[in-house]
């Protein structure tokens, strides 16, 4: 169905009796999410200005923020998801750069862009919780129909990045591409009529509504919404909707798995869930204490699905490629990455060799682009191809693994090691919620493995016995070890719940938050860094003349 759009699907549910959507306060048969988007479609149009018709929503996950989606699906305006964790000259800078001609928020969104430059004025904000904002909506009440203008390539979504390597980037997404993605997902994950999908991931990311909020539209399933993700109050909704699908990222896993065990936590519908960045261990631990399969996939807001589910495969492996165009390459001669020689323990023995970028060489076609934003789409799209920017390795036997980011490799003593690898090896302690890894300079020649750990209130860094730790895993390389931790107990985290490596890796061991350094031979430890150990540290890379490499 090439030309079918959200439009479409939005009014296929019309005069569906069955539950469309759901909060604790109350429940929305689909036909009247219908109808309440058809009133916000009718609102939008009245309200319509010169240039792009750009709505940004900067709201929890509330029924309201299903309403402006379905609305802009119908009038064919494009919907920017505006991230409610940006702050300052960022909030201001994205809402600007989308050309937003109309802002629809709450009082405490109102609050985040007071003082600001976004170029909406104030009588183009629309706030959901002011009162007789219902009232309006209802005066805009209208029969469903879809804008004779939308089709398939009417631009649906602004996606801004996550920005966890960097500056983020407003991806496009349209009702055509969306509609394709709803239906793949649909089938791949097993999404039908009566599923009941919990949305604990924002709906301002691809994750939600990709893989979470346009299927469920799809198959006419119940959508499940709680304002925010919760690690205490998911299991209490989970069991309240009697939840069947939920979506993720793995930094929320490990927020769940950290809550205290209760004997009544597999008494629960839950059947299996969708996102990226769990580990193979978190995913056998919730399996076991929820009965739920984790389901890893491989993908971006940019360009959907490339690699597919298959059974039986290793631990680890992501998938095959979901066609042939799909593969592993050198970024500088492009030529195909031999297969991966793996050791005993999974891990690759000839990284030089066999890991490259996942590249796509036929989705150059697929990527429609980042707005306003030439060199990023440069970037994404050389030689007709589109590279993502990840890497990756192959086995033998054809299965794809991740490598981690761009800079997820770090070059120590001359060796490379996998800054993926240590984090998975750290988020096995039970006291570790979330770990990121990346490299930091050495002060003499190439970089040092540095680790971030979050770990619970109340725990104290000695307590986890991380050099013990670190020398019981077998599958941790001689190079692997991190040479510097940062402990906090909240570690810089996105919206969607993706830590924050770049700006973690630029703070290095400057962070304000403690780091311990390894010392010592034999038996070494983890001792504080002190103010002192840091000038010193300093003073090593300005008489190696490796000044430039300190920010």
């Amino acid at each position: 169905m090439p030309h079918e759009t959200i439009a479409d699907l939005l009014l296929a549910r019309a005069g569906d009796d069955h539950v469309g959507l759901r909060t604790r306060a109350r429940s929305w048969t689909w036909d009247e999410v219908v109808r309440e988007s058809a009133a916000r479609a009718s609102w939008a149009g009245s309200l319509r200005a010169e240039g792009p018709f750009h709505i940004g929503v900067l709201l929890d996950n509330v029924p309201e923020f299903i309403f402006w989606l379905g609305g802009a699906a119908l009038s064919g305006a494009t919907v920017v998801g505006i991230n409610s964790t940006r702050r300052g000259a960022q909030l201001e800078q994205e809402v600007r750069h989308a050309d937003c001609g109309l802002l629809v928020t709450d009082r405490a969104g109102l609050a985040l862009l007071d003082g600001l430059d976004t170029g909406v004025d104030r009588d183009r904000i629309l706030v959901v919780d002011e009162p007789g904002y219902a009232q309006k909506a209802a005066g805009y009440a209208a029969d469903p129909v879809r804008d004779p203008a939308v089709t398939a390539d009417t631009r649906m979504l602004l996606l801004f990045t996550s920005g966890t390597t960097g500056a983020s980037k407003a991806a496009i997404c349209s009702q055509g591409r969306l509609t394709a993605l709803a239906r793949a997902n649909c089938a791949k994950y097993d999404i039908g009529r009566d599923a009941i999908c919990y949305c604990p991931m924002p709906l301002f990311h691809g994750n939600a509504l990709m893989m979470l909020w346009a299927p469920a539209l799809t198959a006419g399933a119940t959508i499940a919404l709680t304002p925010k993700f919760s690690a205490s109050g998911f299991l209490p909704d989970v069991k309240h909707f009697g939840a069947t699908f939920f979506t993720y990222v793995g930094k929320a896993i490990g927020y769940v798995l950290a809550t205290p065990e209760q004997a009544g936590d597999g008494d629960n519908r839950l059947t299996h869930a969708f996102g990226t960045e769990a580990s193979p261990e978190d995913q056998a631990a919730f399996l076991r204490r929820f009965g739920c399969r984790l389901i890893e996939g491989y993908g971006s807001s940019e360009g959907g699905g490339m690699l597919k589910q298959a059974p039986g495969g290793p631990v680890g492996a992501l998938g095959v490629p979901a066609r042939d165009s799909v593969r592993i390459v050198h970024p500088e001669s492009r030529e195909q990455c031999p297969p991966a020689v793996l050791d005993e323990h999974g891990r690759v023995q000839n990284p030089e060799e066999a890991i490259g970028e996942i590249v796509d060489t036929e989705g150059a076609a697929r990527f429609e682009g980042y707005y306003k934003n030439d060199a990023a789409n440069a970037e994404r799209v050389r030689h007709g191809w589109y590279w993502t920017g990840d890497l990756g390795y192959v086995d033998e036997s054809g299965w794809f693994y991740f490598a981690g980011r761009s800079g997820d490799w770090i070059r120590v003593d001359g060796e490379n090691t996998s800054a993926l690898l240590t984090e998975r090896i750290l988020r096995r302690h039970p006291a570790i919620v979330a770990a990121g890894v990346f490299g930091v300079p050495d002060p003499r020649s190439g970089d040092q493995v540095m680790a971030a750990v979050e770990i619970p209130e109340g725990t104290r860094f000695e307590e986890l016995r991380l050099p013990e730790f670190l020398t019981r895993q077998e599958d941790l390389g001689t190079k692997g070890a991190p040479r510097f931790v940062r402990v906090s107990h909240a570690l810089p985290s996105t919206g969607s719940n993706k830590l924050r490596k770049k700006e973690m890796q630029l703070q290095g061991w400057r962070t304000k938050d403690p780091v311990y350094r390894w010392a010592g031979r034999g038996e070494p430890d983890y001792i504080p860094m002190t103010d002192e150990d840091k000038t010193a540290l300093r003073g090593e890379f300005l008489a190696n003349g490796r000044a430039r490499f300190l920010p």
